[in-house]
């Protein structure tokens, strides 16, 4: 078994922050859902909530790098169930709308080392007016170009990473949040997918002499066929 994975994966495990999340409403284009994917797992979240129609899939498996298989996602019928969970897994969470507003401030300007929630909407549209009831504070991420706004995954980007550097600022990365439960079931997980390819990897190496075998057999065979024709 590979050791140094798992040790790798207990050490991300330690220090994912279950008190920052990112809540997608409507945001139905595979490849922003896994790049947002990506980046809630390179920043050490640990849920993902997103407003999504039932009849349409989570996600595509080849370009969000098996990210989601190390975060918990929740899918919500509507913002009013994602932020209702998004409150009770933490009641003290501040919930923030990427919107451009009168009353909008400066992404970098907010204390992310609180529990928070970041909404980020469609692509189209942006968010809707029910999620922005919701919001604690608009935010927004000031440009100076003729476009003003940005593709939601790399928003979504620039809000996590900002999180994440306060968040490494004030060493909340040394916290152990993760449920102890939680944590074994992902190792248990991480532990079968080990045993399974060393499992396949020996099965390779031993039945390879077989295969070789058979191959030459077939090569005389044929020879033998060949030189009767002859």
């Amino acid at each position: 078994m590979d050791t140094t994975r798992f040790e790798r994966v207990k050490r991300v495990l330690d220090r994912r922050q279950t008190d920052l999340t990112v809540c997608l409403e409507d945001v139905h284009k595979h490849h922003n859902l896994s790049a947002i994917a990506r980046t809630a797992d390179a920043t050490g979240c640990h849920h993902v909530h997103a407003v999504w129609p039932e009849n349409q899939k989570w996600l595509t498996n080849n370009t969000s790098g098996g990210s989601k298989n190390w975060l918990e996602t929740h899918l919500h019928r509507n913002i009013d169930d994602a932020v209702a969970m998004m409150r009770a897994q933490n009641p003290e969470v501040q919930v923030l709308a990427t919107h451009l507003s009168d009353d909008a401030v400066d992404f970098r300007e907010i204390d992310y080392t609180k529990p928070t929630a970041v909404i980020v909407g469609q692509e189209r549209d942006g968010i809707s007016p029910r999620a922005l009831a919701h919001a604690d504070k608009n935010i927004i991420i000031p440009m100076q170009g003729m476009v003003q706004s940005l593709n939601v995954s790399v928003a979504a980007a620039l809000i996590l990473f900002e999180a994440q550097r306060q968040r490494e600022e004030a060493g909340l990365y040394n916290r152990d949040m993760l449920d102890a439960r939680i944590k074994q079931a992902e190792n248990s997980s991480e532990i079968s997918h080990l045993k399974l390819h060393d499992s396949v990897r020996t099965e390779k190496k031993t039945s390879s002499p077989n295969w070789v075998m058979r191959i030459a057999a077939s090569l005389v065979l044929i020879a033998a066929v060949v030189g009767v024709i002859r």
